[in-house]
């Protein structure tokens, strides 16, 4: 049986896919009727350290705007 990640993350690819707006607003209507939104997002040991790696760069000034981050990924795309 898959774990509980790899079914989430399959779902999100499946979201991401959907296009059409009335599906979404259903499955969205679906989840907040869900007594699972309001339990606590449980979070692995992995992405605490990342959260606790992104507190740090946030604290040193390693931040980067998202007009700059949009233009690099633009690049990135362009293969610049």
């Amino acid at each position: 049986m898959a774990t509980i990640d790899t079914l989430r993350d399959n779902l999100i690819d499946k979201l991401l896919a959907i296009s059409s707006k009335e599906y979404l607003i259903a499955l969205n209507q679906l989840v907040e009727r869900s007594d699972i939104a309001n339990e606590p997002v449980k979070l692995t040991e992995q992405q605490i350290a990342l959260l606790k790696l992104s507190d740090k760069d946030i604290e040193a000034g390693r931040l980067i705007s998202q007009e700059q981050l949009d233009k690099n990924d633009l690049a990135s795309l362009k293969g610049k």
